[in-house]
């Protein structure tokens, strides 16, 4: 007869089998996501970007002639490189001025005993608010005439700005919304700054260090590992800033042009322009790809840099 530990390596394969099926239909909805929408589209775009295509006509294979236009062909692509400088001034200003403004934010509601909870939610509420109302709200703000920033300028004495078409104003008033808009980095800077343990903080004020000398030595540098990834994680955001830049001109019946001499046109206002306005999706899916690759060097060279510094 045979007894319970055969009876139960008999039944072994027939279990294993159970739960490979399971675990199979667990992922099953999740794996059909990525298939049907993230792998076949981009495949898909791989595949266009080889070609001439106008979404309505058959596309036309022709090799890597819509990256070599792209990027060498100034006049059939006169704005390409403009919105590649637009982009990267964009990301220079943007990612430092939102990380300065999430650990600001992360601080204070660090030190505030009182109704954290309350300013935590009011700081995050513009990171929920719909895009459409964002650039609605911050389009009156920049307003020349009835602007809130102007007005408030002007009870200091500063003259007040045409900050959305003032070409050298364009950026540095979008990088500003960015920052505006940095809830989830205070978030995560909040996690790292509640990890640190309360023993190093007062081992430092026992050796005399005041709250400058503590924040410098003692926050800061444990703060490495959050800082790195939202600075990874960023920059990558910047370089696809779209939404907003087409919420902010795109507004009372204007066409999509990126601001005055284009100087708000980021890359990917000006691929979503080509791939739907200009009807050559063959060259805005080269663009995509021109970007993913960017966007991996780009990462790439922080991993290799970055880490080493904060080693």
């Amino acid at each position: 007869m045979t007894t319970g530990p055969g009876r139960r390596a008999r039944r072994r394969p027939g279990a294993r089998h159970r739960d490979h099926l399971i675990g199979w239909l667990l992922v099953a909805p999740a794996l059909a996501y990525f298939v049907i929408f993230l792998l076949y589209p981009a495949l898909s775009a791989l595949y266009y970007s080889f070609t001439d295509w106008n979404l309505r006509t058959e596309a036309s294979w022709v090799g890597l002639a819509n990256y070599a236009d792209l990027l060498f062909d100034d006049v059939k692509y006169p704005h390409f490189w403009k919105s590649v400088s637009v982009t990267l001034q964009y990301t220079l200003i943007a990612v430092p001025l939102t990380l300065v403004a999430a650990l600001a934010q992360a601080l204070l509601l660090n030190a505030v005993r009182r109704g954290a909870n309350l300013f935590r939610l009011l700081l995050f509420l513009p990171v929920v608010t719909a895009e459409a109302a964002v650039g609605a709200i911050w389009r009156w703000l920049y307003d020349p005439q009835y602007g809130l920033i102007n007005t408030l300028l002007g009870l200091v004495g500063i003259p007040g700005q045409n900050w959305l078409n003032t070409p050298e104003l364009v950026i540095p008033a979008l990088a500003f919304i960015a920052a505006w808009q940095c809830g989830i980095s205070m978030i995560i800077y909040l996690a790292g700054l509640k990890g640190i343990p309360g023993s190093i903080q007062e081992a430092a004020v026992i050796d005399g260090a005041g709250p400058w000398q503590r924040f410098w030595r003692v926050t800061f540098p444990m703060l490495r590992p959050t800082t790195f990834y939202l600075l990874v994680t960023g920059v990558i955001a910047a370089l696809q800033v779209f939404g907003l830049v087409y919420v902010i001109f795109s507004g009372n019946g204007r066409s999509v042009t990126g601001g005055p001499e284009q100087s708000g046109l980021t890359y990917v206002l000006h691929l979503y322009l080509f791939a739907f306005r200009y009807d050559a999706m063959g060259a805005a899916c080269a663009m995509s790809f021109i970007l993913l690759v960017f966007i991996m060097i780009v990462t790439a060279l922080q991993f290799r840099f970055v880490r080493q510094e904060a080693a």
